[in-house]
């Protein structure tokens, strides 16, 4: 069977994990890798074995020798990279958020029904092997009816700079850079109700901290301290037309003890926590049971998630199986995070 030949549009920081597993998968070929900063792209291309290397996405398209990118470009660029590469004749594995606002979640939506094409948006929480044990454990039942999720994602120093922290090319802060992914996971596990309404607060407080010293944190490549236009913080309540709700608060810095991450749900005959580690909380002979699945990482293994995300995409896009996280599940997720924005701006709840 001829390989799936993968173009990656973007060489920076998250590019490494979709390089690293696609060179896993037997299935995949890496053809070519693209980036503004040619050097980065020619640097990844020697470490990879990649034999195409391009400055222009557009130049990577035209190859009629590629089946699929993964679009890893800053967010602002997603809509624009994913649309071009499905009129092209490409599937697609678009890094989330699917875009930065609601109109262009829905161009890209009509771009994947025009060319038939695979569009797998990257929520790779989904793809972990405890979110699918939760998965079967919620469709037998065991939960009953999850009308409450509660998530967490707080770092108390965090800010990576360069373009995370610039709206014009991220679309926000945390919570369009890690608020997205506990937003989605608690959506997703909950079976993917319509949102009625949000009300969310956001909070420009701290500012990117860069005067803290003696405390290390990621920084982008473009780091630059006296550039910071996201928010801190962000905070809300996003209720579901089925009556079903998620509590969710992200940071990038907050004057926090510690770094937090929480995800947790709860049914009418049992809950769930998934973060920090699995946990199952059931109800028997009048007697509460807290279970710990027996499993090989408690807690999200960031390697393990982004290899069966990438592993799913070639398996969907080789025909043998469906996304786990199609376009319309990226339009829906940006309607949450845009109306979060939209609600804390007018100070008032927004309804769908």
């Amino acid at each position: 069977m001829n390989k799936l030949k993968i173009g990656v549009i973007g060489a920076g920081t998250i590019s490494e994990v979709h390089l690293n597993s696609y060179r896993n998968n037997a299935d995949v070929e890496l053809a070519a890798i693209c980036d503004l900063n040619v050097q980065r792209a020619e640097a990844k291309a020697q470490q990879y074995g990649i034999p195409n290397v391009y400055s222009d996405y557009r130049e990577l398209l035209a190859n009629p020798a590629i089946d699929a990118v993964s679009v890893c470009v800053w967010n602002h660029a997603h809509a624009e990279v994913s649309i071009s590469a499905l009129d092209a004749g490409k599937h697609v594995l678009c890094e989330k958020p699917l875009s930065v606002t609601v109109e262009q979640a829905l161009e890209v939506e009509k771009a994947v029904h025009r060319s038939g094409k695979l569009l797998q948006v990257g929520f790779v929480r989904r793809y972990s092997s405890n979110a699918q044990i939760l998965r079967k454990f919620i469709e037998n039942g065991e939960l009953g009816e999850i009308y409450y999720a509660k998530a967490s994602c707080l770092r108390r120093l965090g800010n990576p700079g360069g373009w995370f922290a610039d709206r014009s090319r991220s679309g926000g802060g945390p919570l369009m850079d890690i608020g997205v992914h506990v937003i989605d996971i608690c959506w997703y596990l909950m079976g993917r109700p319509k949102v009625r309404s949000v009300s969310g607060n956001v909070y420009n407080k701290l500012g990117n901290r860069a005067n803290i010293k003696n405390l290390s944190f990621y920084q982008a490549a473009d780091y630059d301290a006296s550039q910071n236009s996201v928010e801190d913080m962000a905070n809300a309540l996003i209720r579901f037309e089925n009556g079903a709700s998620i509590m969710v608060d992200v940071s990038f810095t907050l004057h926090a003890a510690k770094d937090e991450v929480t995800v947790k749900l709860f049914g009418d005959k049992g809950g769930a926590e998934i973060e920090p580690q699995f946990a199952i909380v059931s109800e028997k002979h009048d007697t509460i049971l807290n279970m710990s699945p027996q499993v090989d990482n408690a807690a999200f293994d960031f390697a393990e998630g982004f290899q069966n995300e990438i592993n799913h995409f070639v398996g969907s896009c080789l025909g043998r199986t469906a996304t786990l996280s199609p376009v319309e599940d990226g339009v829906e997720m940006m309607k949450i995070l845009c109306g979060i924005y939209e609600s804390a701006e007018q100070g008032k709840e927004i309804y769908f």
